[in-house]
């Protein structure tokens, strides 16, 4: 079951790197090509919607379904152990939701640059013809 976290792991280091790289200032020059990269790279990207929720639910299942653990009814290491699967739960759930926000930021981000570019080439088209 580690396989899928680091591949979602890998995703949204991956979308933080892109949103990074998109709005670092003095990149001008390379951001029309970042751009189209970005922007073939998204429609793909879009598969960590589905897999996130997958995600979601199994870290759901494995709630409603782990053994409890009171005070006086497990050992030290069984408490360890609950203790530990709350953790990995919990960190789960918040690299599930950072996968997300990245996703949407990177989405978000890119729209507006590109908006940005066409209001741009508006201006200098409406100079040019002045």
């Amino acid at each position: 079951m580690a396989l899928e976290w680091v591949v979602l792991g890998y995703t949204a280091g991956a979308e933080a790197i892109m949103l990074l790289f998109l709005t670092l200032p003095g990149l001008d020059g390379l951001r029309r090509g970042l751009v189209t990269v970005i922007r073939s790279a998204l429609k793909p990207l879009l598969s960590v919607v589905p897999f996130c929720l997958f995600l979601l639910a199994d870290i759901y299942w494995k709630y409603e379904t782990r053994p409890t653990c009171e005070q006086e009814s497990c050992t030290p290491s069984e408490h360890i152990h609950h203790q530990k699967s709350i953790m990995k739960s919990q960190r789960n759930a918040l690299l599930i939701a950072s996968a997300l926000l990245l996703y949407w930021l990177l989405f978000s981000v890119t729209s507006l640059v590109v908006r940005i570019d066409q209001l741009n080439q508006r201006i200098e088209k409406l100079k040019r013809s002045e």
